[in-house]
């Protein structure tokens, strides 16, 4: 089960309707609730709907009386999508994903936000809980947010690839630690650290390379909507997006040559272990024969009657294991 699956439900979103506001074109806007966007016409301004997209009567709104083609709806109400834009007529439809800032949630279980955008409405679904969205009602209750659908747009990418930013930082300063401890030594605990680092490379990699790429489609997208300015700004949040999947390969290749040096410092490590106890099997070899010959029951074992037999054996050991010492010393073999 993800994330987006077990997010608990505010009292508020119990109907699927997150928020909606009929924007003034001037940075604020006039809450609606479901009869306001029933009641809702393309002159009386811009109108944003904010859905939950798990919740019944927000998915029978926008297949039944949003008026968008079913295959278009269906398509924002999907399971699992990956980041595109598609072009529907004077509209486009964007799915895009950001990091889960979520309590208790992995930044790299990116939260899915799908989008259909027009001169005159937004229609924005997410189920887990978005940073990026929450700025933008912040900014229309505070009268600063987007006075267009162009502006929408725009400040929508930029604030989800600026929470991008500091996670992908984090990963950066954790394979920076990473890289300094395993010249020191190698341990379970920071092979545990670099597999989720790695692991959440490749996941963030996984739908901010198909996100650049979106990007760079959205802001070829030539639309009457889209002015010049809107253009040039989602031109720059794809060149840090593109920056940023550069950054995510980095850091995936830092962390492949990390694991490198971690096998080689186990195998080093074993290599050690392995030539100690070849060497000391080799010195104790010719004393464990002697050993095991005078440990025959047999007759004819030279002193068994002497008292003295015993050290005398014992001495010739030792000066034996000291001369195999000093050979081996010689032959640079310890």
């Amino acid at each position: 089960m993800t994330i987006e699956q077990v997010t608990e439900q505010q009292p508020a979103e119990i109907d699927g309707l997150i928020c909606a506001y009929l924007l003034d074109g001037e940075g604020g806007g006039k809450g609606l609730d479901w009869a306001g966007i029933r009641a809702w016409t393309a002159s009386d301004g811009i109108l944003w709907v904010h859905l939950d997209r798990l919740v019944e009567p927000a998915r029978q709104w926008l297949l039944e009386e949003s008026g968008i083609a079913p295959v278009i709806g269906n398509s924002l109400l999907a399971e699992e999508t990956r980041p595109r834009v598609l072009a529907d007529h004077d509209a486009l439809m964007v799915f895009v994903r950001g990091v889960n800032l979520n309590p208790g949630a992995n930044p790299e279980d990116m939260v899915s936000v799908r989008v259909h955008i027009g001169a005159n409405r937004i229609i924005t679904l997410r189920h887990a809980r978005l940073m990026a969205i929450n700025d933008l009602r912040e900014a229309i209750d505070g009268g600063v947010g987007p006075k267009t659908p162009g502006e929408f747009l725009v400040r929508m990418a930029d604030r989800l690839i600026d929470r991008m930013g500091p996670v992908i930082t984090e990963i950066d300063e954790t394979l920076d630690d990473l890289e300094e401890q395993v010249q020191q030594t190698a341990t379970s605990e920071l092979r545990g650290r670099l597999r989720q680092t790695r692991q959440k490379s490749i996941m963030l990699r996984r739908y901010l390379a198909p996100q650049r790429d979106a990007m760079s489609r959205l802001q070829a997208e030539r639309l009457d909507w889209l002015s010049d300015l809107d253009c040039t700004m989602l031109r720059e949040i794809a060149d840090r997006t593109t920056r940023y999947v550069e950054d995510l390969e980095a850091a995936r290749e830092r962390a492949a040559a990390v694991q490198e040096e971690f096998n080689y410092q186990i195998s080093e490590r074993m290599n050690r272990t392995m030539y100690a106890l070849t060497v000391v099997a080799a010195i104790l070899l010719p004393p464990s024969l002697i050993a095991g010959l005078f440990g025959i029951n047999v007759g004819g074992m030279p002193g068994v009657d002497n008292g003295s037999a015993f050290f005398i054996v014992i001495g010739a050991i030792t000066v034996l294991a000291v001369v195999e010492y000093i050979c081996l010393r010689k032959l640079r073999w310890i």
